[in-house]
C-alpha cells in the first residue's frame, strides 16, 4: 500500500515532502530544522549514540543548551511550592554515576499524578529538556519523556539509541520515530547509491541503503561507526567527481596558445631585473610557460608565502601573453591591492608595457577613457577590482585572467572573467593544507612557492600581555623607536570605532587619537585607514604613510593582503586574539619586506590556558606559513573551515573531516577522477551525477576569511 502512494505521488522516494510521509503536523515541526523530505530526514544523522541506563556527560552539557539524557528514575516527590500556589514534583533520575533532577510544576497534586504514577522508582526513560541550574545542580523542567517499554527483551535493551541534534519542541526521540517511519516504507532501490559497487567492495563498504538503516537503527556501535565512514567516503567521493568534472569541461574547451618568444617583452623584462629569480619562482615559472604554450586552457594555483615572489611569476606569465599579441588581466579583491598591484607592476616593467586600472572609484571620464583602451587591445595589462566583471567592460584578446587572493572570490567569479576557455592563474599567499587544497582546489593544478627571495629580514613576534600595563607602554616606546630609526610602524585594530554595545575592542579612532598624546611617540605623525575612507583618501593615507610624513599607520585589516612598503618594519597587533591564524599571518606579511629585521607585537587580553592564547603562541612560533596552516586546521573547528562559505545546504560535509580524513580524500580523489575520465559526462553513473549536481560545486569558495 505504502509503496503504491509512493510511486503514484509522482515523486522519487527521496524527494517525498514529509507533509506527505508523516503529516503536516510533524513536517512543519521538522521543518523548523530544515528537514521537508525524506532525504533530508535521512541525512540528518544521529550525532551520538547513548545507551539505556547511561546519563549523557553532565560535563558535556551547557546551561540553557537542549539535552537528551537515558536514565533510570531513583525517587520521586511532591511538595506544595514555598513563595506561590502550587505544587512541584521532584523526579531524581541517575546512572549509578551521575545523578539530575527533573521538574514538574502543577496547580493542584492531581495535575502532577500522571507524572508521579509514569515516573515510579527503577523506570527508565529517555528525557529531553533544556538544562538549567537550580542551587548549584543541573536539572530539566517539564522534559519531555519516552519510557522505555519492555526491559524483558534484552536484545532491545542492548541496542544503542540514535540521539539527534534537537529543540525543545522536538525532542530527540520524536525525530527518531519520525526517522523509523519513513525508513520502513523504503526499499533498496529507492536509495541510489552515487558510490560504485566496485569501490564499496575494495574498501569493505556497505550500501548507501544499509548505511542509512545502520545510522539510524545500528545493533551496535560498531556498524554506526561504520555507517559513518561509508558516508565519509560518499562525501568525498561526490566533491572530488564534481572537482573532476569541471576541470574536465574547463580543459576541453580551446584557447589560443601563447608560447615563448625570443626577445621580446619578457625577454627584456628577465634582462632587466635587478635580482635572481629563486630556484622555485623559475620552476614555477617554467611549468606556466609550459601551460600557456598549449590550447588547453591552463588552470593553475599557485601558492606562496607571503613574500614569495608571487606577482613576479604572475607579471612574466602576463608578459609572456602579450608577447603572443594578448592581453592579460590581474583581478585584486581590494582597491587598496589594486591599486599596489598596479604600482608594483610598473616598477617592475617600467616603459615597457603601460598598465591599466579599472576600478568602481574611476572618474566617468577615466572609465570611458580606461574602457576604450583596453577594448581597442592598446592596453595590454590591466589590474582591477569587480569593477572587471561589469557588462561594459570588453577585454577582446584576453589571454590570461591572474586572480589574486583567489578565497575572496567565488569560483563562478573567476570563471566569469575568464570565460572558461582563457588560461587562468590563480594566486593565493594564505597557505592552504594539502587536504583543503584537494578539497576546494581539486580542479585546479597546483604550484608552490616555498623559499623567500635572498636579503629578506627576519621577523621577530612577541605576546603581549593587555593586563601588563609596563609592557603595553614599552610596546609603544618600541614604536618610536623603530620610526626614530627610519622605519615604519602599523597599529592594526578589529574596529574603525568604538562599539558601545559590543565588547571593548580597540578602535582606529580611538587608538589613533591615544597614540598622538603618547610622550614616547611625540613628534611623529600618525595617520589613519580602514574600509570606510574613499579610494581617494586611502591612497593618500598610504602616500603619507610611505613617505614617512606620517609613519605610523593606525588601520584595520585592509592592510591584510599585498600592501608592500618595504621600510616597514614594526607592526602592533591590538586584540589580536580576534583574528584568525592566517588573517595574522598575512597581517604580519606586511614588514620586514626590505632588509631591515621586522618586530611584530599581538597584544591581546586572552587568559592563560585558552584556545585564543594557544593560537597566538603558535603564531609567535614561526613565520613559516605552512606550517600555521596545518596548525590552523588543528586548531579550527571543522564548521570554521569548512561552513560558513558554502552555499545550499547540499553542499555540507556532515561525516567528512578535512583536518583527520586525508586518507580518505585522497583515495575518492584518485578513484573519482578515474571515474570522470572514463564517462566524462557521467552518463552510466546517473545516481553520482545527481549528486554531484545537487552539492553545487560551483561555490568552492570555501576557505576562512580569518
Amino acid at each position: 500500500m505504502v509503496r503504491e502512494a509512493v510511486a503514484s505521488d509522482g515523486w522519487s522516494a527521496l524527494e517525498r515532502p514529509l507533509e506527505r510521509a508523516l503529516g503536516k503536523r510533524t513536517a512543519a515541526a521538522l521543518a523548523k530544522l530544515e528537514l521537508r523530505t525524506v532525504g533530508d530526514l535521512l541525512s540528518h544523522a544521529p550525532f551520538r549514540l547513548a545507551h539505556r541506563g547511561e546519563l549523557m556527560p553532565l560535563a558535556d552539557v551547557r546551561e540553557g543548551e537542549a539535552a537528551t539524557v537515558i536514565a533510570r528514575v531513583t525517587d520521586s516527590r511532591m511538595r506544595p511550592m514555598n513563595s506561590r500556589r502550587g505544587y512541584i514534583l521532584t523526579v531524581r533520575v541517575a546512572d549509578g554515576v551521575n545523578e539530575l533532577d527533573l521538574t514538574f510544576f502543577g496547580k493542584s497534586p492531581r495535575t502532577l499524578d500522571f507524572h508521579a504514577k509514569r515516573l515510579a522508582s527503577g523506570v527508565v526513560a529517555s528525557f529531553s529538556g533544556t538544562v538549567s541550574s537550580y542551587r548549584g545542580g543541573l536539572q530539566l523542567t517539564h522534559p519531555e519523556y519516552e519510557l522505555v517499554e519492555d526491559e524483558s527483551d534484552v536484545a532491545k535493551i542492548a541496542r544503542p539509541i540514535p540521539i539527534y541534534h534537537a529543540t525543545d519542541r522536538l525532542p530527540s526521540w520524536h525525530i527518531r520515530k519520525a526517522v523509523q517511519s519513513v525508513l520502513q516504507a523504503l526499499a533498496p532501490s529507492d536509495v541510489p547509491d552515487p558510490l560504485p559497487g566496485e569501490y564499496l567492495a575494495a574498501h569493505r563498504l556497505p550500501s548507501k541503503f544499509e548505511a542509512m538503516r545502520a545510522l539510524h537503527c545500528p545493533e551496535d556501535d560498531e556498524e554506526w561507526r561504520a555507517a559513518r565512514l561509508r558516508m565519509a567516503h560518499e562525501e568525498a567521493y561526490v566533491l572530488q567527481a564534481a572537482l573532476a568534472q569541471r576541470s574536465h569541461r574547463a580543459r576541453e574547451r580551446a584557447t589560443a596558445p601563447f608560447p615563448l618568444a625570443d626577445g621580446g617583452l619578457l625577454a627584456q623584462f628577465d634582462a632587466g631585473l635587478p635580482y635572481e629569480l629563486t630556484s622555485g619562482q623559475r620552476e614555477v615559472s617554467a611549468d606556466i610557460a609550459a601551460d600557456l604554450a598549449k590550447t588547453t586552457p591552463m588552470r593553475r594555483l599557485l601558492q606562496g608565502d607571503v613574500g614569495s615572489g608571487k606577482t613576479v611569476v604572475a607579471l612574466r606569465a602576463m608578459l609572456q601573453v602579450l608577447d603572443g599579441g594578448g592581453q592579460a588581466a590581474l583581478l585584486a579583491p581590494t582597491e587598496v591591492l589594486a591599486y599596489q598591484h598596479m604600482r608594483t607592476i610598473e616598477a617592475l616593467v617600467g616603459p615597457l608595457a603601460p598598465v591599466e586600472l579599472l576600478t568602481g572609484s574611476l572618474t566617468a571620464a577615466q572609465r570611458r577613457r580606461t574602457l576604450a583602451r583596453v577594448a581597442s587591445g592598446q592596453a595590454g595589462l590591466i589590474v582591477g577590482t569587480h569593477a572587471l566583471f561589469s557588462d561594459d567592460v570588453a577585454i577582446p584578446f584576453l589571454g590570461l585572467a591572474v586572480v589574486d587572493e583567489q578565497h575572496r572570490f567565488g569560483v563562478d567569479q573567476r570563471d566569469a572573467l575568464a570565460g572558461g576557455g582563457v588560461h587562468t592563474l590563480v594566486m593565493t599567499a594564505t597557505p592552504i593544507p594539502r587536504t583543503i587544497a584537494m578539497s576546494v582546489f581539486g580542479d585546479l593544478d597546483v604550484s608552490v612557492l616555498r623559499e623567500l627571495p635572498a636579503g629578506r629580514a627576519e621577523v621577530s613576534t612577541t605576546v603581549v600581555p593587555a593586563s601588563k600595563e609596563a609592557w603595553v607602554e614599552r610596546v609603544w616606546e618600541r614604536l618610536g623607536e623603530e620610526v626614530r630609526g627610519g622605519g615604519r610602524a602599523y597599529v592594526v585594530c578589529p574596529r574603525i570605532e568604538d562599539d558601545d554595545e559590543g565588547l571593548p575592542l580597540a578602535s582606529v579612532a580611538d587608538v589613533s587619537a591615544e597614540l598622538r598624546e603618547k610622550s614616547a611617540l611625540a613628534g611623529i605623525g600618525v595617520g589613519t585607514m580602514h574600509g570606510r575612507m574613499s579610494s581617494e583618501e586611502k591612497a593618500e593615507a598610504m602616500e603619507r604613510f610611505a613617505s614617512g610624513r606620517a609613519p605610523i599607520l593606525v588601520s584595520t585589516t585592509v592592510v591584510e593582503v599585498g600592501v608592500d612598503i618595504p621600510e616597514a618594519t614594526a607592526m602592533v597587533i591590538l586584540d589580536a586574539d580576534r583574528f584568525g591564524l592566517s588573517q595574522l599571518h598575512q597581517l604580519r606579511g606586511r614588514i620586514g619586506r626590505g632588509t631591515a629585521p621586522g618586530v611584530c607585537l599581538a597584544v591581546t587580553s586572552a587568559e592563560k590556558g585558552s584556545l585564543a592564547l594557544r593560537r597566538l603562541e603558535a603564531f609567535a612560533s614561526t613565520t613559516d606559513g605552512f606550517a600555521l596552516a596545518e596548525l590552523d586546521l588543528q586548531l579550527r573547528s571543522e564548521g570554521d573551515v569548512l561552513g560558513a562559505a558554502q552555499a545550499g545546504r547540499g553542499s555540507h560535509l556532515r561525516f567528512l573531516s578535512v583536518a583527520k580524513d586525508r586518507k580518505i580524500i585522497e583515495t575518492a580523489r584518485a578513484a573519482a577522477r578515474e571515474a570522470v575520465a572514463a564517462d566524462p559526462e557521467l552518463v552510466d553513473r546517473r545516481a553520482l551525477a545527481e549528486a554531484v549536481a545537487a552539492i553545487d560545486a560551483g561555490r568552492a569558495d570555501y576557505l576562512e576569511r580569518g
